[in-house]
């Protein structure tokens, strides 16, 4: 962690704030001050520091891509320039799936949800004058996360940044776009070598960047709980690990690098305690697992980003309160980043005003509420406290009946865990049409609405324009050498060699990102998840 952020740490009462309230600091108080030990010290379920936000504030990443890479740059260039400490790119459907922009089956979809890339000139054009060996960046990548890291690599080097360099995360969980998301390409064994290769080639090539990221968003989003969010994302990662090790690597070369992605929805105690219990859920399953020599192998690190689906297109502006609530439980659960969503997203793509918003929010929990004041402040709490354990207990019970069907995979592949979500999700849905849970705006304090808001729209161009850079990229290149290069990838495939060097090769030749994946598609094949239903 880096130096204090001040010197002095006290209420605007002027009472001094200890980092961790310890027993007699709180004597007289009526408080139970003992939970212990305090946070940086195992099993990390008050915080993953000592210190915590005292000595460096979470990363505010706002998720943000639309378009082409050029208006997606502009964006990220405003969001920096009014105090963003790390990107986070959102692609594009064709993208998420490995297909280029003038691939037919793109037709519709290039720039609609997230920004378009295919060439490795679109990821120039993307991070173009934003300097990769200072910020950090977060991609929003599954399947073909092995290609758009090698174009980032790429990108770095030819501004003057090695790979050992630069820092960021790529998603790379495949196993929860199976269960909820469904962005995936290949069948399930090729798909795990993929992302035990990234593993490999990054822990002496790429060491300091995050090689996935083991997400319950995405899960919670589809409808589960918060239980049910912890437990699978947890057995997720288990299955991970478990692959990592039996190709050879040790658990201490790839586990620091492990981070983790969680949701946070309106129920602010759960999802304080929720973050709680996930670290010491973490530091048991992999202490007494796996036996890491490493402390940071066991050391529960995660991004949160609030929850889209508890946003509602009826009276819009509410949603800042909603964003606000999820954003401070985030914090005092102990987030090391955070994206805040921007309060139309309901209705369209987040405009330059709602994302200003957005971004605000965090600073002004961050330097105003005294929730970054100490460490762990709901610590203590009987009622956080026993949260905490509830879901520590509730989460071990699931990841136990996942474990006895042969792990997250095997179950996976049978349509437990989605199962498991639609009954979720069908629960609520009913809890909410009957209006024994209420949801301002949609059952409750509902009103007659005329909505002045406009959402920003996509320019119909661009997939036009997309197109017509591709045709041009293509005859603008050794097509000798790219035809090597996509054999050697496919030749590779059915052997053990660990494909991301291929990958770079490929792309220094200028194949686009849907040659390389459709090069391997051609031994892997494609694969269609079960539903669950």
């Amino acid at each position: 962690m880096a130096e204090q952020r001040r010197e002095v740490w006290e209420t605007l009462s002027g009472i001094a704030l200890p980092m961790n309230p310890d027993e007699n600091s709180m004597k007289g108080s009526g408080s139970d001050p003992s939970i212990t030990p305090n946070a940086g010290n195992p099993p990390y379920t008050r915080g993953i520091y000592s210190t915590m936000y005292r000595s460096r504030l979470w990363t505010m990443r706002q998720y943000a891509g639309f378009s082409s890479a050029k208006e997606t740059n502009e964006r990220f260039k405003l969001l920096l320039e009014r105090g963003q400490k790390g990107l986070s790119v959102a692609f594009d459907l064709p993208t998420q799936l490995g297909l280029d922009a003038d691939d037919e089956l793109s037709l519709g979809e290039v720039g609609k949800v997230g920004v378009s890339i295919s060439t490795l000139n679109d990821m120039r054009e993307l991070f173009d004058e934003i300097p990769l060996g200072k910020v950090s960046t977060s991609m929003t990548i599954n399947a073909p996360a092995m290609v758009l890291l090698a174009m980032y690599a790429i990108v770095a080097e030819e501004q003057g940044v090695s790979s050992s360099e630069i820092r960021g995360t790529i998603q790379n969980d495949i196993l929860k776009e199976y269960i909820a998301r469904g962005t995936y390409v290949f069948p399930p064994k090729p798909s795990m070598r993929l992302i035990t290769d990234i593993f490999s080639y990054c822990s002496h090539s790429i060491p300091n960047w995050n090689t996935i990221s083991i997400s319950g968003y995405h899960i919670r989003e589809a409808g589960c709980t918060a239980v049910q969010e912890v437990a699978f994302t947890l057995a997720n990662a288990l299955a991970y690990v478990d692959a990592a090790i039996e190709t050879g690597l040790d658990i201490d070369t790839f586990a620091p690098r492990l981070s983790f992605f969680f949701n946070c929805h309106n129920d602010f105690f759960e999802e304080a305690s929720k973050f709680r219990a996930a670290r010491k859920l973490w530091y048991d399953l992999m202490t007494q697992r796996y036996n890491p020599k490493h402390p940071k192998s066991s050391m529960l690190r995660f991004h949160t980003q609030v929850a889209g689906v508890s946003l509602t297109a009826q009276q819009p502006l509410n949603n800042i309160s909603r964003v606000t609530i999820q954003a401070l439980a985030a914090i005092c659960g102990g987030t090391q980043s955070l994206h805040t969503n921007s309060y139309d997203e309901a209705i369209g793509l987040p405009t330059e005003e709602s994302a200003t918003i957005a971004l605000r929010t965090q600073q002004i929990i961050a330097e105003e509420s005294g929730a970054a004041d100490v460490s762990d402040p709901l610590g203590g709490s009987y009622h956080v406290e026993y949260l905490t354990q509830q879901i520590y207990e509730l989460s071990m019970e699931q990841i136990s009946i996942i474990e006895k069907m042969g792990g997250a995979m095997a179950a996976i592949e049978d349509g437990w865990q989605q199962r498991e979500i639609h009954n979720s999700a069908f629960k609520h849905l009913k809890e909410v049409e009957s209006g024994a849970r209420k949801i301002v705006g949609v059952n409750h304090g509902v009103m007659e609405e005329n909505l002045q808001h406009k959402p920003m729209m996509i320019n119909a161009e661009v997939e036009k324009n997309q197109r017509n850079k591709l045709s041009e990229w293509r005859l603008n290149r050794n097509q000798e050498d790219v035809e090597k290069a996509l054999d050697n990838i496919t030749n590779a495939c059915t052997t053990d060699e660990n494909l991301f060097p291929l990958v770079m090769s490929a792309l220094r030749v200028n194949c686009t990102l849907g040659e390389i994946m459709n090069s391997m598609k051609e031994e892997f094949g494609t694969w269609m998840a079960p539903s669950g239903f």
